[in-house]
């Protein structure tokens, strides 16, 4: 007689869906930091609707965005899918993962049931009247980010999604290598070849803030692989040196500086001269990794913040300071003098569509491009690991944890 539910690492025969799950869930009352928000409970299977995919997960990646969902800042997640109508009163988090189709709904016709996947984190209504008018499904009115925005991620047995979300998973990966690469890697290549103008071109500098982070070391490969000059930023020399072991031309150690946070106002000259003295010292140590005068034509943002002004200063003219998020903070100010006088750009860059997340998942598949897998830890480390986030103490590269794999190094499925 099927089982109600199975313990992690317990796999029921292949297509059988239990009625409960075991899942890393954040609710409201737990909002706060990481290690306090996660707790693992027991919760329903979700059902599977027309054009979706049950995937029995067997490791799930580690992102920042499950930082801000435990805190319930910006947003209350929550809060915000209940004013849209939908029930639930807890989240399960979890934007990377790798695992088996368990179940398919209506209408799927391109993965089946036994299939192993990588998952990529992009949700939309394909019948949207953007997208059937042409808008790239990233910039869709539709889109949102799952497991963030969306609920049932990848932190449970089972996780549901749509089926254009389902990869063939590297066969060279071990699960937790497969888990924990597509979301950096498909957000860095977007950032940095999805802007026709300002593309990665050859002998381009592109300064790399967060080197030897998740995203950063997908940009630092990224940038040699097609040509151009990676120039890292990082602190100490222990992540500097992973930085050049991934193919940066050179790294700057962050921790020289001390002018980061929002622009001083335009009226305290002793301030702005402080930001300066600090913008140029930067510029110079680029000038001089380069080997010539010659500023980054993209500066790969993330921090937000901290770094913004110091990004759009540096950029060289018809340039672009290209960002994906702000980890230090959303309230970044700029001069905006560098912004006409030098006719840089601004470019926000949020996620991917479906064709650049394939293309990572085949550069990885060919060898070319390394996950950077770090860190790989249990089911129950999952608050943990999102603790060191946000304590900005996390390893180099990418993390991921274990949930219904038994064991590190493999890609096989245990009965």
């Amino acid at each position: 007689m099927p089982k109600s539910l199975y313990e992690l690492g317990e796999t029921p025969p292949l297509g059988e869906v239990p009625e409960r799950m075991y899942a890393s869930v954040i609710r409201q009352d737990r909002y706060g930091p990481p290690k306090q928000a996660f707790r693992t409970e027991v919760v329903d299977v979700p059902a599977v609707g027309a054009g979706e995919v049950l995937v029995y997960v067997m490791a799930a990646g580690i992102n920042y965005n499950n930082v801000w969902a435990s805190l319930g800042l910006p947003v209350d997640v929550i809060g915000m899918r209940q004013r849209q109508g939908l029930t639930e009163d807890f989240h399960i988090g979890g934007t990377d993962g790798s695992g088996v189709v368990w179940a398919v709904g209506e209408g799927v016709r391109h993965v089946r049931v036994g299939d192993r996947v990588v998952l990529s984190g992009g949700q939309y209504d394909e019948k949207d009247e953007d997208i059937m008018l042409g808008a790239d499904v990233a910039t869709s009115s539709s889109g949102r980010a799952w497991g963030y925005e969306t609920n049932y991620g990848s932190f449970a047995q089972f996780c549901l999604v749509r089926d254009y979300q389902c990869h063939p998973m590297p066969e060279r990966l071990s699960w937790e290598e497969a888990a924990g690469f597509v979301l950096c890697a498909s957000t860095a290549y977007r950032q940095l070849f999805g802007w026709q103008g300002n593309t990665v071109q050859p002998g381009d500098p592109v300064l790399i803030w967060g080197g030897a982070g998740g995203l950063g070391s997908m940009a630092i490969q990224l940038v040699k692989m097609f040509g151009g000059v990676p120039i890292a930023v990082a602190s100490g020399e222990a992540r500097a040196q992973y930085c050049r072991d991934l193919g940066a031309k050179g790294v700057i150690n962050r921790l020289e500086f001390d002018h980061w946070g929002r622009l001083p106002a335009m009226e305290d000259a002793e301030g702005m001269a402080k930001f300066l003295q600090g913008a140029r010292a930067m510029g110079k140590q680029i000038w001089e990794i380069v080997g010539a005068r010659k500023s980054p034509r993209i500066v790969f943002e993330h921090p937000g913040r901290d770094t913004l002004p110091t990004s759009l200063y540096l950029c060289a003219s018809g340039g672009m300071v290209v960002t994906c998020g702000a980890t230090t903070g959303y309230d970044g100010s700029i001069d905006l003098r560098h912004l006409w006088m030098r006719s840089k750009r601004l470019q926000g860059s949020h996620g991917a569509n479906a064709r650049q997340f394939r293309d990572v998942v085949s550069l990885v598949d060919a060898g070319l491009l390394d996950p950077c897998l770090s860190t790989c830890e249990r089911f129950e480390d999952i608050g943990s690991l999102h603790q060191l986030l946000f304590d900005n103490a996390h390893p180099v590269g990418n993390m991921a944890v274990l949930v219904n794999a038994r064991d590190r190094g493999t890609n096989t499925v245990e009965h």
